[in-house]
């Protein structure tokens, strides 16, 4: 066995048995401690994602959603939705959703005390994350290295080098013999050269990019969607009926559990949408507010465009085509891929293929952006980060050019860590998180824009709201 089939199965391990019961319960908890938050301040949601920034210094809200969202929403929205519903029926549709609106208040707790325990740079911009929260709450400095080391080897080096992966897989519709011509070193050096301009650029110009690009594909890609919804209209009801027939098929589903459509479903549900997983904290830090709950009520907007949008729009297209039941042989952004070609013919892969560059591109810009702020947790040392971004760059040339089967299931594992150590700490600390939507909903019943002092909810022990 070599070392690639003992991180596969820790990884199985890791995820099936222990991480899928984790993040499913710290979200059902904090749905009920929050009173539906999720759904009951929808309004609010949206009202603070728009919120417009005080000052030239920090982040806007709608720019730190957009760099979540970035992360969030990758190519596993196509490749990992079709995977769940080739391999768990249409069912696994159905527990993706729920999964959706029960992690968006792990979103929201995450992301409010990411802002609560946000810290203040030198250049007037803000970083936090849960390593912080870990630090300055749970006072645990070397926990909060933990959670750093294991987000930058995930999301830096592992997760970054599987988008340029992906980005030149794209291409292997166009080029003959792809992995024996020189197109993937070529993109690998144009895109580690883009990519690494964005590193050193720092974060305004992320959130920019990030402002822009992410609504633009995201919107095409569901456009794309739509069109397939409009063109099969008369097969909707079928396929709802297939949903929740295949989603309730109990004998089925407790028949080969760990590869039934909830399981499937549920994976990806929380995977892809990354709630409760600790990674969009980081970037819910950026953002300046007034009050941490705001940017917290606009992470779960984020959680739904990506996962009751963007991998919507997934499971309608590979449903009312049809394909995934007449070739069992395609999955992944192939069965994607045809899907759409079968409904619009070959130019749909095409807008596919720019699709996957787009949000692997973004995606890559996003992971960085977390992977940083937890290097400035570690050390401020400007050489050490300057090396970082070199490194980082370097990863995104090296990912164009390599298997990335390894890299795959060691980033796996290293999520999964810390995923584990991040719900802990939000299972410890969601009082803090509670009461500042306490505190939120307080203000806004009595008609002010809510306003956040640390001392309203008994702490001392923040940096930035004295």
């Amino acid at each position: 066995m070599d070392i690639v089939d003992i991180l596969t199965r820790a990884d199985d391990i890791l995820y099936t048995w222990c991480l899928i019961y984790m993040l499913a319960g710290v979200g059902i908890y904090f749905t009920v401690k929050t009173r539906f938050v999720q759904v009951r301040l929808i309004k609010d949601c949206f009202k603070c994602m728009m919120e417009k920034k005080s000052s030239d210094k920090g982040m806007s809200s709608f720019q730190a959603l957009m760099i979540a969202t970035a992360s969030r929403v990758g190519t596993g929205n196509m490749a990992g939705v079709a995977t769940a519903i080739a391999l768990g029926g249409p069912g696994a549709a159905f527990w993706m959703w729920i999964m959706a609106i029960i992690g968006a208040s792990s979103a929201f707790v995450e992301s409010t005390l990411a802002q609560i325990y946000k810290v203040r740079e030198p250049d007037g911009s803000f970083k936090g994350g849960p390593a912080y929260y870990i630090e300055r709450a749970l006072h645990s400095k070397w926990l909060g290295i933990v959670f750093s080391v294991s987000l930058i080897v995930t999301f830096a080096f592992g997760f970054n080098g599987l988008q340029a992966y992906n980005i030149v897989s794209t291409m292997e519709y166009y080029v003959d013999d792809l992995y024996n011509t020189n197109v993937p070193l070529i993109i690998g050096i144009v895109l580690g050269a883009v990519s690494g301009y964005l590193f050193f650029a720092g974060s305004d110009k992320i959130g920019w990019l990030s402002s822009f690009l992410v609504p633009l594909m995201s919107g095409l890609y569901i456009v794309m969607g739509l069109l397939v919804i409009i063109m099969n209209v008369k097969q909707i009801p079928e396929v709802f009926v297939s949903i929740f027939r295949s989603a309730f098929d109990f004998k089925a589903i407790f028949g080969g559990f760990t590869g039934s459509c909830m399981v499937l479903g549920i994976k990806r549900g929380l995977y892809s949408n990354e709630a409760g997983m600790g990674s969009a904290p980081n970037a819910s830090a950026s953002a300046e507010v007034t009050h941490p709950a705001k940017q917290g009520l606009a992470q779960i907007i984020s959680v739904y465009i990506d996962t009751l949008m963007i991998c919507t729009a997934t499971v309608f297209i590979l449903l009312l085509t049809g394909v995934y039941k007449t070739d069992d042989t395609l999955n992944g952004i192939p069965l994607v891929q045809h899907s759409l070609s079968a409904q619009f013919g070959p130019w749909a892969i095409h807008i596919i293929t720019i699709a996957v560059c787009l949000f692997a591109f973004t995606s890559i810009v996003g992971n960085y952006f977390y992977a940083e702020a937890n290097v400035l947790f570690i050390t401020k040392n400007k050489a050490v980060l300057t090396v970082f971004r070199i490194i980082s760059a370097l990863m995104v040339v090296l990912g164009t050019m390599l298997s990335m089967d390894f890299a795959w299931s060691l980033a796996d594992i290293t999520m999964g860590l810390e995923a584990v150590v991040n719900v802990i700490a939000i299972f410890l600390l969601s009082k803090i998180a509670i009461a500042a939507l306490q505190d939120y909903e307080k203000q806004r019943a009595e008609g002010k824009d809510p306003v956040f002092h640390e001392s309203d909810i008994g702490l001392k022990d923040t940096d930035v709201w004295k």
